[in-house]
């Protein structure tokens, strides 16, 4: 071993591993030099060239040296002339020699040999090889100039009273400064202001130009006037100033031509100047500027990124930001790559944003810019995506790489991100609060099938407001539909509440019910104090804890709000009035005043401890009396809650055999096993044992396993809920799952048609085909025979969403013209179909449905502007499309990311109303509809107590149905119109039932009778509307304007049955029955609009749809928590089948 280790040679210190590789010689017999590389030369002229120019700090001082020395002469030159006795004699002589004393004369000659010494030095060391260059430069000449001659003197002693331009200095004095000012910024790492720059470089050249024309002018008319320097100046200033009083003129003509050549020079270098420094500040201007370190740590501000900064947006942003009192003082910084758009700039020049809104040009991308937004200080940020481009998905890596720099360069700031596409959510999961769009947007669209105006219901929620829309319009609706907007989603520690401080220890329906009855809140959440999970109505079975979080809706806060009883309100204000009517204002209301509300509390001292004991009216008609309605426990009692409703209605529809389809279908229930993309929320729902073969997801088109090509064939036994969309999104998933929920009815599925314009993607189709009764087809809402195919004419909603190739246009707003126009075609040819419509844009809900001869829709036009020069965050919230939830934009949920900044639990909130999340024990949104006989509960306090006392929901609004008519006839005019429009309709149904019977019994051989009918109506109809015109007195001054409102209604109605014989000739083309087409409802004559947390005694009326937070079903089961857990892939046996079905 030892032999062999003394056999191989050691490898030298900086042997390579080439070497080893060729090695048969050893490197004692290379004859290779070894050579040492340094990272500088190691001479005499390097180490010069290391301290005075390479060196930052070093170069600084001497750079900061050589400044001194040139304003030291320069101060030389002034002591010499202020010195120099008076001239006499020979005036030529005086141009050319000067008296200088012995003393002075050795400072000057000091100073030149240490200039002089310098630049020779300075000059060698940057040589390059071209020595002219370095002889020819300015800086070199002017210091030649003003050294030599004082070298000169030394070795000459009869030109020390030479006259030597030591004034010049001045401009080296100015090229040293420059230079220190670079050296500067290098040795403190610091980025070089441009515009500091260019000022220093004005200012100093300005200086210069006087400095150099005093002391020539002075030195020059010592041959004539004899100026002192003061004089000298008094001309410089007067005649730069271009005043030109004349009272002080240069007399030689050397004097004469030396102002003429500098007031050249003036002329081309000062504009020169000018120019740079006026387009660095419109940069500035554009760029904006940086916003400063000592705001930054004294004042706080929150940061905006977009792509593109629109008007909206912004007012979007500024208006829900500052909403919120404690968000007075702070600052937005808006950091945005574009350059800022002209209406932007108007709006930030209003004084109100001009104080409080800072614009920065520049990108997210750049720790630059960042620096310059001072990100690191910033309290939030929030990024936004830019949902106009045509590529959505590049708009959302866009968004991703923002967020991405955002937290590389400023981890500990807060991020609020807002995404498009929910396959891209995952690579933000480390952002605070994040807002998926497609998310929201199709949970809310599927919800608005089952709950009507689920969006409007959410987007009211989520903006901020007092309440004091609609207070001053003349109608009651647009009143209290006003005030109710104006509640909002708040939260308080239990034990610092006067609102559920008292409830400790009793169930959450009992605290619910009781704070709703007293002070008009209502109660629809908790958070354990140890738990981050929100609960939305845990049910009656939760025990309220002092350190809960309780979340109620209300029209403002605890903390903003003052408590009068109702004792005292009635001796202060004993003639106050209410309003009345069938839906009245409470009489202990909530009056809303600059933020803070005053709260009149009922007297409840002489209730019984039980609860309330509300009695039923008294009814004659009917022999015995209902019975009255049960109170609500303090501690839930488990044979009092009605738990099992919910799962009771599933089993009875699954034993019950009423049809031959239904007792074939049966499903499970479990997690679905596939998801479209990564970070979709698991959700419990019906799906089918095994999943059904793609080719029967095609609706228009058999297969193997089915013969159906249309929906009609499939014989459903509730009617659809049709999609039309432009592709099947990852985001259209959201839609189908909350309409599968687990907790919805299977006897009250829909079955879903999706409407593509292009086909579907494999992994989409093999993620919805575990879900029962979900189709798809491909084709457009342009074309009526696919609109036919899929069933319109007998499906419950159809759902429009907007395409995002038509987002982008040229003009902002025509993004939804394709939408709106498309929409329009399907209200007129179907017009009892709703149709719920998603735009991009909010302003351009006033075209939904549009009537142009529609007074009421002009009114509500009217009182929309009015509402947004009161300064209305929701001016539109009176359109009747928005108020009845068939429109939404889901740039109006952009709201709830800003309100997300002070209520950091809105999202989390938003997301299990939906169906989003779901958290085990916590509740969903549904909705039940008040029939006839549901009236005998009067009032909404008596349905929260109903409803708390028997199945543990929580009612949290009303969503009402009025008749227009009925609304509108407020003045005898208006209601003798109103009448006369009435009879004329009615009328007109009967005459057209005879002419219809008569006209078939005449043709009976007609294969349609719309056509042949159609004619005779309208001259029949004509003919009584001239016989009705003459009855009219001819006193009346609206005769005329009646007489057309008839006609119009006459032709209205006819053009009604042109659209319908259209469509059922296609149907009858297509070989699709026309049963059940209904071409005459119209819903023109209804409004319907929502109520946020009524009033208690809110009367009830017939069609009311309440919201209602359910409890949890399976938060009380025994075996809740192992079924939960189950997931379908393993409910195809008939074991885990029982485990998995409720």
């Amino acid at each position: 071993m030892v032999d062999l280790e003394s056999e191989v040679p050691p490898l030298p210190p900086r042997y390579r591993f080439r070497d080893l590789l060729l090695g048969d010689q050893g490197w004692q017999n290379d004859d290779r030099v070894q050579v040492e590389f340094y990272m500088n030369e190691n001479t005499f002229k390097e180490r010069l060239k290391l301290f005075f120019i390479k060196n930052q700090r070093s170069s600084l001082r001497i750079r900061l040296f050589n400044f001194s020395l040139k304003v030291l002469s320069c101060l030389l030159y002034i002591i010499r002339v202020l010195l120099d006795p008076p001239p006499q004699g020979n005036k030529w002589y005086h141009i050319f020699w000067v008296t200088r004393c012995l003393p002075l004369w050795g400072l000057q000659v000091s100073v030149a040999l240490i200039s002089l010494f310098e630049t020779v030095l300075l000059g060698y060391l940057s040589y390059k090889g071209n020595i002219w260059e370095q002889i020819l430069r300015i800086p070199f000449i002017l210091e030649i100039i003003n050294a030599v001659p004082f070298i000169i003197s030394i070795f000459w002693p009869s030109l020390r009273n030479l006259f030597i331009p030591v004034f010049l200095n001045c401009w080296l004095a100015k090229h040293a400064l420059e230079n220190m000012i670079n050296d500067l910024h290098r040795a403190i790492q610091r980025t070089q202001s441009a515009m500091f720059n260019q000022v220093l470089i004005l200012i100093s050249t300005l200086l210069c130009l006087i400095f150099t024309c005093i002391c020539g002018i002075q030195h020059l008319e010592r041959a004539g006037k004899k100026l002192t320097l003061f004089d000298s100046l008094y001309f410089c200033i007067v005649t730069f100033s271009t005043v030109g009083f004349g009272d002080v003129t240069p007399e030689t003509a050397l004097s004469k031509l030396f102002v003429v050549i500098m007031i050249c020079v003036a002329l081309v270098v000062l504009p020169i100047q000018f120019e740079q420094l006026a387009f660095l500040w419109m940069e500035r201007q554009k760029s904006g500027g940086n916003y400063s370190r000592h705001r930054a740590q004294t004042e706080k501000h929150v940061v905006l990124c977009v792509s593109s900064l629109k008007i909206d947006l912004l007012m979007d942003f500024l208006n829900e930001f500052y909403a919120h009192p404690r968000l007075q003082d702070y600052y937005v910084v808006i950091l945005c790559p574009t350059e800022i758009d002209v209406q932007v700039r108007r709006v930030l020049q209003i004084p109100m944003w001009s104080q409080r809104v800072i614009y920065l040009q520049g990108s997210a991308l750049k720790d630059q810019d960042l620096l310059r937004a001072k990100m690191d200080d910033a309290e939030a940020c929030f990024i936004l995506s830019s949902r106009c481009e045509v590529d959505r998905t590049s708009s959302d890596h866009q968004t991703i790489l923002r967020a991405w720099a955002v937290k590389d360069f400023a981890p500990n700031c807060p991020l609020y991100v807002q995404i498009l596409k929910p396959e891209n959510k995952f690579h933000i999961k480390f952002a605070d609060h994040v807002v998926c769009e497609e998310e929201f947007k199709y949970a809310m669209l599927a919800l608005n099938c089952i709950c009507p105006a689920t969006s409007t219901l959410i987007t009211l929620l989520v903006h901020t407001s007092r309440g004091q829309e609609g207070q001053q319009s003349p109608e009651q609706w647009q009143k209290m539909y006003g005030r109710c907007s104006g509640n909002e989603v708040y939260h308080i520690i239990m034990e610092e509440s006067t609102f559920f401080a008292e409830y400790e220890g009793k169930s959450f329906t009992y605290a619910s019910f009781h704070a709703h009855k007293k002070f008009g809140v209502c109660l629809i959440g908790v958070r354990r104090e140890d738990n981050k999970n929100i609960l939305l109505n845990p049910g009656p079975r939760y025990i309220m804890n002092a350190t809960d979080t309780c979340f109620y809706i209300n029209i403002t806060k605890e903390e903003n709000s003052a408590f009068k009883n109702q004792d005292q309100l009635r001796r202060n204000n004993a003639s106050r009035s209410f309003y009345h009517g069938p839906s009245r204002l409470p009489v202990h209301s909530i009056i809303a005043s600059m933020g803070t509300v005053a709260i009149d509390l009922q007297d409840t001292s002489c209730r019984s401890a039980s609860g309330p004991n509300l009695a039923l009216p008294p009814e004659g008609s009917k022999e015995t009396r209902r019975p009255s309605i049960a109170p609500v426990l303090e501690v839930a009692d488990t044979s009092s809650i009605q738990t099992c409703d919910l799962l009771s209605d599933q089993s009875e529809d699954e034993t019950t055999p009423d049809e031959d389809v239904s007792t074939n279908l049966e499903y499970a229930k479990g997690y679905p096993p596939y998801s479209p993309y990564i970070g979709s929320s698991p959700t419990f729902c019906h799906l089918l044992h095994e999943k059904i073969p793609v080719c029967c997801l095609r609706l228009d088109k058999s297969c193997q396993h089915n013969y159906y090509e249309d929906a009609k064939a499939y014989g459903f036994k509730n009617k659809l809920i049709i999609v039309a969309a432009e592709t099947a999104g990852n985001g259209l998933y959201n839609f189908i799952v909350p309409l599968r929920a687990y907790y919805r009815p299977k006897k009250e599925l829909n079955p879903i048609v999706l409407l593509l314009d292009n086909p579907p993607d494999m992994h989409f189709l093999d993620a919805i085909c575990w879900f029962p009764m979900v189709y798809y087809m491909v084709g457009s809402i342009d074309n009526l025979d696919d609109l036919l195919r899929c069933g319109v004419t007998f499906a419950a909603n159809m759902v429009v969403v907007d395409k995002e190739s038509t987002m982008s246009a040229e003009e902002d707003y025509m993004a939804d013209a394709k939408t709106i126009v498309n929409v329009q075609t399907l209200f007129r040819l179907f017009s009892s179909l709703s149709i719920i419509t998603e735009l991009t844009h909010p302003a351009n809900m006033r075209f939904m449905q549009f009537r142009a001869k529609d007074c009421y829709s002009l009114a509500l036009s009217k009182l929309e502007k009015k509402e947004r020069e009161r300064g209305s965050n929701l001016a539109f919230m009176f359109r009747l499309p928005f108020a009845a939830g068939r429109v939404f934009s889901i740039s109006m949920l952009d709201t709830l990311l800003y309100q997300s900044f002070v209520k950091d639990y809105m999202i989390s909130i938003t997301r299990l109303l939906l169906g989003l999340d779901t958290t085990p024990g916590s509740g969903f949104l549904c909705s039940m509809k008040i029939t006839e006989d549901d009236l005998w509960i009067r009032t909404y306090a008596r349905l929260y107590q109903k409803l708390c006392s028997s199945t543990g929901d929580i009612p949290i609004g009303i969503y009402r149905t009025e008749s227009q008519k009925l609304r509108t006839s407020e003045s005898r005019e208006t209601a003798s119109q109103s009448q006369i429009s009435i009879s004329v309709e009615d009328w007109e149904d009967t005459k057209d039932s005879k002419e219809q019977s008569h006209h078939r019994n005449n043709h009976r051989n007609s294969t349609s009778s719309d056509q042949s009918d159609h004619p005779l109506l309208r001259r029949k109809s004509m003919q009584w509307a001239r016989r009705l015109s003459r009855k009219v007195p001819k006193h009346s001054g609206k005769t005329a304007e009646k007489i057309s409102q008839q006609r119009l209604n006459l032709y209205r109605r006819s053009e009604r049955q042109e659209l319908a014989e259209l469509v059922k000739n296609r149907m009858k083309h297509l070989g699709l029955t026309t049963v059940g087409y209904d071409e005459m409802n119209d819903r023109q004559g209804t409004l319907s609009y929502i109520l946020i947390n009524p009033s208690p005694d809110t009367r009830l009326e017939v069609n009311d749809v309440v919201y209602l937070i359910r409890p949890d079903p399976l938060a009380y089961l025994p075996n809740s928590a192992p079924s939960r857990k189950s997931s379908i892939c393993n409910t195809t046996g008939p074991d885990t089948r029982e485990e998995t079905q409720l």
